[in-house]
């Protein structure tokens, strides 16, 4: 992903929702007349992520902003990232707010830009069960199929230039490692004054995914480009 989207030569990368930044960074890294910033709420994340592009040279290129997403005046970018955050760029209900979000991407890159999505799918509709153990109040209408959000981004004014989603090993090795730490701990400190509400939260949302979303909820990575006005 990072090789397509440098071969455009971008010379600015705007990360919505970043977190630490990562994929900005490594685009950055291999993009040296590129410059980038991320826009994030969460603060201890943004430390991470200067402190990381101090660690890699990149300090002087990129800037990472405490901002909503929302309505934001930076951009636009040659290259716009939205990994997981689009609620970020719409206050309504999902899949209104995807699509809503992608009309707001579309207004942030400059012409013949890319745009990152990454967006969750139903792989298939789930059934009462899997949603009842999915997060509160998960719906049936809560995400678009594939096609459909592919279709949402083309009525956005885009072309997908590229669809991918993550695959089984990958969704894994995410859920796995998303929980190592916390199940480490618990093994060496199962009489800990906090290990019974840690243990709690690490048991919920285990269960979350194999009893509910695992093989139904997908992770969509479209690389899309705006169509000429």
């Amino acid at each position: 992903m990072v090789q397509r989207l440098v071969a455009s030569e971008p010379r600015s990368v705007l990360d919505l929702g970043c977190g630490w930044g990562e994929l900005m960074l490594r685009i950055l890294d291999e993009a040296p007349g590129a410059s980038g910033v991320g826009i994030d709420l969460n603060g201890e994340d943004l430390a991470r992520g200067r402190a990381n592009a101090e660690e890699r040279g990149l300090g002087g290129r990129v800037e990472f902003v405490q901002e909503s997403a929302t309505d934001t005046a930076h951009g636009p970018a040659d290259v716009v990232l939205c990994l997981g955050a689009g609620h970020a760029l719409s206050s309504a209900a999902l899949p209104l707010a995807t699509v809503e979000a992608l009309r707001a991407l579309r207004g942030l890159v400059n012409p013949g830009g890319r745009v990152v999505l990454g967006e969750g799918f139903w792989q298939r509709t789930p059934t009462a069960a899997e949603l009842a153990a999915m997060w509160p109040d998960a719906r049936a209408d809560e995400h678009l199929s594939l096609g459909d959000l592919v279709d949402a981004a083309i009525e956005a004014g885009f072309r997908p230039l590229w669809v991918e989603a993550a695959n089984d090993e990958e969704w894994e090795e995410f859920e796995s490692a998303y929980r190592s730490d916390a199940e480490e701990w618990l093994a060496s400190h199962p009489d800990h004054p906090l290990a019974a509400e840690t243990r709690a939260k690490v048991d919920t949302q285990r269960a979350s995914w194999l009893r509910g979303y695992r093989g139904v909820l997908g992770i969509a990575y479209l690389t899309l480009v705006p169509v000429v006005d």
